[in-house]
């Protein structure tokens, strides 16, 4: 199988365009893309790395790519319960960046996420949504719950 990267490249843009319009920032992709990577690394942190293989082996090499970028599969799981310790991985995730990309706000935060969860599911099956909804904090279950079967 030949790798065309120029293909993966312009499924990614395309992505990350259709992306920042569904998460409300028009055409901010800079902005969308630093969101996505964050929300998506903290995800990784959260789910055992035998789950993340399952969840990566159904997603387009695009996304592949910068959800494993910079995965350290030594790695300590953080210890997080609560919706508000997921948000605050997210931020760190975003970096610097975080103040402007979250507003300082728990809403735009979970908005964020539970947009990102919901538009994930164009790649990955319910079966593999409900496997890494039963490895996340109890309050993030029941949000991605809720937006399963639509």
């Amino acid at each position: 199988m030949a790798l065309n990267f120029n293909q993966y490249a312009a499924e990614g843009n395309t992505f990350i365009k259709e992306y920042a319009k569904q998460m409300n920032l028009g055409t901010d992709t800079d902005k969308a893309g630093r969101i996505f990577i964050a929300i998506m690394h903290a995800l990784r942190d959260m789910i055992p790395p035998e789950e993340s293989l399952q969840l990566i082996a159904q997603l387009p090499m695009f996304i592949k790519g910068a959800y494993v970028h910079g995965w350290k599969l030594t790695k300590k799981k953080p210890k997080i319960k609560h919706m508000a310790g997921f948000i605050d991985l997210v931020r760190q995730y975003d970096g610097p960046a975080a103040v402007n990309d979250f507003e300082y706000s728990e809403e735009v935060a979970e908005r964020y996420i539970n947009t990102t969860f919901i538009y994930l599911r164009k790649y990955i099956s319910l079966g593999e949504m409900e496997d890494i909804r039963d490895g996340l904090p109890k309050d993030l279950k029941s949000m991605i719950y809720s937006n399963l079967m639509f």
